[in-house]
């Protein structure tokens, strides 16, 4: 008899989450049929989707969504044994049953001293949406500009180190002096508090007079307003999230962007990292070797205990993480 516990969404985000929107429950797992495994969550990852999704793709009582590494506790599917590392998207539970189905198993030669964290972020969707939407979305080269917002989190910080292993200039704001030094650490050529400059449109401009090739977008709102007017002509803009919007109560008005996208003639394209799910071995393959020859620096925000996932998430929402957000049982 395996009982598991799990979180719950109890109520409806309505603007921020709260701790009450969110209670946790208990239940006895069945026993395992032929083609089953019980697995057992080692680490949880919280990401701003969840906020984005939550209406989407959840009700009331439903368990909070959530990606996972887990491990094999006990099997009876022979392609999982005992002891087997997958990533999993079953939610906010300790123990879950699978048939294996929507398991993904783990690299099978990951190293030894790289966590196994490491898949829920650099090595996993963060640094997948930083590769993808670099690359294939941006279609970044060579000597250009790239702008960054939200650079010290998940996505942008990844993102930030790739535009430079490929020969840009990259710009980075982020939401405290203490990330904007985490930044420069990083590599990034400027960066800035965007909460305490006196003027964003004008530091952008003097971060890069003659503008920007690639605008790599996790924010939305006012700031990317103020970002697009600083495109250069035939900019690339990768929207890759808009976390200044998923909670609003009301639509944010205006300004619009719609000239400065016609006048520049740029190029819009909002994108998700499940697109490219088929070709997910390419860029863990890059980011595995680029991690190992020590060009991509990591750094883990970790909460301990399963207890603590709502304050967790919560935290992430306020901008709280530096790097990737990461609950460890």
């Amino acid at each position: 008899m395996v009982w598991t516990a799990f979180w719950i969404m109890k109520k409806q985000f309505e603007g921020y989450p709260k701790l009450s929107d969110f209670e946790l429950q208990e239940a006895e797992l069945p026993p395992l049929n032929n083609g089953d495994v019980l697995l057992e969550s080692v680490f949880f990852s919280v990401d701003p989707y969840m906020r984005a999704y939550s209406k989407r793709m959840m009700k009331e009582g439903d368990i909070m969504l959530g990606s996972q590494v887990a491990r094999v506790a006990e099997s009876k599917n022979s392609e999982f044994p005992v002891g087997t590392f997958v990533v999993s998207a079953a939610g906010w539970i300790t123990y879950f049953v699978s048939n294996g189905k929507d398991l993904q198993r783990m690299i099978p030669d990951w190293p030894n001293e790289l966590p196994r964290s490491l898949a829920l972020g650099t090595i996993g969707p963060p640094g997948l949406t930083a590769y993808f939407g670099l690359f294939d979305v941006c279609k970044l080269k060579p000597g250009e500009t790239v702008l960054i917002n939200s650079a010290a989190g998940a996505v942008g910080s990844v993102a930030g180190q790739i535009a430079k292993i490929a020969g840009c200039k990259v710009v980075g704001s982020a939401g405290s002096d203490k990330k904007v030094a985490f930044l420069k650490n990083l590599g990034f050529d400027v960066a800035f508090n965007y909460k305490t400059v006196g003027s964003l449109e004008q530091t952008l401009k003097e971060a890069s007079p003659d503008g920007y090739d690639c605008y790599f977008d996790n924010v939305g709102g006012a700031f990317s307003s103020v970002a697009v007017e600083q495109m250069k002509t035939y900019g690339r803009i990768a929207v890759c999230g808009a976390i200044s919007l998923y909670s609003d109560k009301e639509p944010q008005k205006g300004p619009y962007i719609q000239l400065a996208v016609l006048f520049k003639q740029l190029r819009m394209e909002g994108f998700l990292e499940a697109r490219w799910q088929n070709h997910e071995e390419i860029g863990q393959k890059a980011l595995l070797k680029w991690f190992m020859q020590e060009k991509i620096k990591w750094r883990e925000h970790i909460t301990e205990g399963f207890e603590n996932m709502p304050a967790a998430f919560l935290g992430m929402l306020r901008g709280d993480n530096f790097g990737k957000a990461i609950i460890k049982v």
